[in-house]
């Protein structure tokens, strides 16, 4: 489904990818962990194709993402979903009107159609009550849940989450996360998640991966990787779980 090659990728002269290389398999849920502001979020716009890399190979779903051109990565971007790390809700739009409106701006279904899709996005995440309701009007749990309706009305074949967890409690940091990994298992939705959180790393993950300084340090089962004798994992992730 995804796979990156030996990916390089500088701002300004500082190297941020220095030759990162990992796959993702169809249905897999990838969780990428490591120190602020070593390039995770970097990762996500490669996958999605707001940025392109200065060397190496970042292929999403069969097509290189650094020769794709502008009307095939429209296309291709039908089949993704992006979860903002603040929810990026419109603030003058209604929970229902914000979750139609990539259905508006990028398909040519009816309105029947596109209410149909946002009903069954809104159900999958609890929120069918809130639908005439505005971003200021809910909670900050809340608009992550609309954001995640929003990523999933197109019905996408992989979903990117930048940091599931910012700005939210524990207690509903950990229903965000069940509800990805519920998400998951239901439609089988490929998926790249950034986190800082251990816990939804436990969660939502399938494999972890831990790097820093552009480079990948270790990737496997989650359990595995926070147990793990790697010393500069350790460091980063704390005490091994019991």
């Amino acid at each position: 489904m995804i796979k990156l090659e030996n990916v390089y990728k500088a701002f300004s002269g500082q190297q941020v990818l220095d030759g990162l290389s990992f796959d993702v398999a169809e249905g897999e849920s990838l969780v990428i962990m490591g120190p602020s502001g070593a390039g995770k979020s970097v990762i996500l716009k490669h996958i999605i194709g707001l940025l392109q890399a200065d060397g190496g190979l970042v292929d999403v779903m069969g097509h290189n993402m650094s020769t794709i051109n502008s009307n095939q990565l429209q296309v291709l971007r039908r089949d993704m979903g992006y979860l903002f790390q603040h929810s990026a809700l419109i603030n003058w739009l209604s929970v229902y009107d914000n979750i139609a409106l990539p259905l508006r701006e990028t398909t040519d279904l009816s309105a029947s159609e596109i209410n149909a899709r946002v009903m069954e996005a809104l159900e999958l995440v609890y929120m069918q009550d809130a639908q005439q309701k505005f971003p200021s009007e809910i909670s900050g749990g809340m608009q992550k849940r609309v954001g995640l309706a929003r990523a999933l009305c197109t019905r996408p074949k992989l979903l990117l989450y930048d940091e599931p967890e910012a700005g939210l409690d524990p207690e509903m940091s950990g229903e965000i996360s069940r509800m990805i990994r519920r998400l998951k298992e239901e439609l089988g939705v490929t998926s790249v998640t950034v986190t800082h959180s251990v816990n939804c790393a436990l969660t939502i993950g399938d494999t972890l991966a831990v790097f820093e300084h552009g480079k990948l340090l270790l990737s496997g089962p989650p359990p595995e990787v926070l147990n793990s004798d790697h010393q500069r994992v350790r460091e980063f992730l704390g005490a091994p779980i019991d």
